[in-house]
């Protein structure tokens, strides 16, 4: 028999960085979609190579804290082979987790929500140092929650978020879509930004409330949350609102 294919033949826009879609894309196909890729962003590394959180890594801190995939690759890069059995890293959720994990390095924390306040919540108490490998975009939330828990936080730049102007042609595919998902706060401007708002599918699915809040303020209706921040459960999402 063969699996079932929820959303054969819908066509749903993709907003990830090409070098992030693939798995994305994938589960997809699998799931019957027609997948269009328009990205908006890429993922480059940080304007100084990663030298900063080589040297930051490398000082021996307390806690190692990572709030998102790409973050998670450099790290691995920056750790030491010893640091990678030793280090205490604390993660926002399970897809920063998994990559870690695939390496062999076990998250010493993992929040019950995955969003950087519940990350805050969860984290111990001061004092102590603290390396917070982060993109250049990202918000203050950890940084500022850690300082107020007695910590000695230094928030380095891991990598850079840039933008990318997806051609006439993919954004007039992406007008046609019956569905878009976006994964992040920085997807959601820089696609309406790009694109303008008129090449915004009917539904709109976000991976979590942050993503949905930047989706609401450029005047999008938000039709999908799931409850846990990932791709299986926004694809999930994806297929109840599809389906119903």
């Amino acid at each position: 028999m063969k699996p079932a294919r929820p959303l054969a033949g819908r066509r749903v826009v993709v907003t990830r960085a090409s070098e992030q879609a693939g798995d994305l894309v994938q589960r997809l196909q699998v799931l019957g979609a027609k997948p269009i890729e328009v990205p908006t962003i890429a993922i480059v590394d940080a304007a100084d190579g990663g030298d900063a959180l080589r040297d930051a890594v490398r000082g021996a801190p307390d806690w190692i804290v990572v709030t998102s995939a790409n973050g998670a690759e450099r790290v691995l890069d920056a750790l030491t082979a010893e640091q990678r059995t030793t280090a205490r890293i604390a993660v926002v959720g399970p897809m920063t987790a998994s990559v870690l994990e695939r390496a062999g390095v076990t998250p010493a924390l993992i929040p019950p929500a995955f969003v950087a306040e519940s990350l805050v919540d969860a984290f111990p108490s001061g004092p102590g140092s603290v390396v917070v490998a982060q993109g250049d975009r990202a918000r203050s939330v950890v940084t500022d929650g850690l300082r107020a828990k007695g910590w000695d936080v230094a928030a380095v730049e891991a990598y850079r978020t840039v933008t990318v102007t997806p051609p006439p042609a993919v954004v007039a595919a992406a007008r046609e879509g019956d569905a878009i998902l976006f994964t992040s706060a920085s997807t959601v401007t820089e696609y309406v930004s790009a694109a303008g708002s008129d090449a915004v599918p009917p539904v709109v699915v976000c991976i979590g409330p942050i993503t949905a809040a930047a989706a609401v303020d450029a005047g999008l209706h938000v039709a999908a949350v799931p409850d846990e921040h990932t791709i299986p459960a926004m694809l999930a999402a994806l297929v109840e609102v599809l389906g119903s």
